[in-house]
């Protein structure tokens, strides 16, 4: 996943993420990665309109983002 999480980083390609929040909320966020930490990432979250903070360990899934069809 690092490896991924570096390529989406340096190319700025958005990213399709599920992610548990820690009082077990799962929420599925489009993030823009701006900087990778060793246990988390900085990211811009289109769905919140600001940048946020996302654990590692709580990122369920991570996906290219699709076009809209």
């Amino acid at each position: 996943m690092e490896n991924f999480l570096l390529r989406c980083h340096i190319n700025q390609k958005p990213v399709e993420i599920m992610y548990i929040s820690d009082s077990g909320k799962i929420s599925q966020r489009t993030i823009t990665i701006r900087e990778i930490e060793n246990t988390k990432i900085k990211g811009y979250c289109h769905l919140r309109r600001t940048l946020r903070v996302f654990k590692l360990e709580n990122i369920l899934s991570i996906n290219y983002k699709r076009a809209a069809s």
